[in-house]
């Protein structure tokens, strides 16, 4: 597998894991983004940052 259909395998991943929640539980998915939508900015960048770093760690590790 090359490089292209690697991103692109990560990208399908990526929508599948996103759509699981509003696909078996849709009320439980807008209670969630309601309270996301509560939050200040530094909290919704201090949870970006750390999911960004996690995934970054977890690339690494695979490599």
């Amino acid at each position: 597998m090359d490089f292209g259909a690697s991103i692109l395998a990560a990208i399908a991943l990526v929508l599948i894991f996103e759509g699981l929640l509003p696909l078996i539980s849709p009320t439980r998915w807008r209670e969630m983004f309601t309270q996301l939508l509560q939050l200040q900015d530094g909290q919704i960048r201090f949870f970006g940052l750390a999911i960004v770093l996690l995934g970054f760690f977890l690339l690494i590790w695979l490599i």
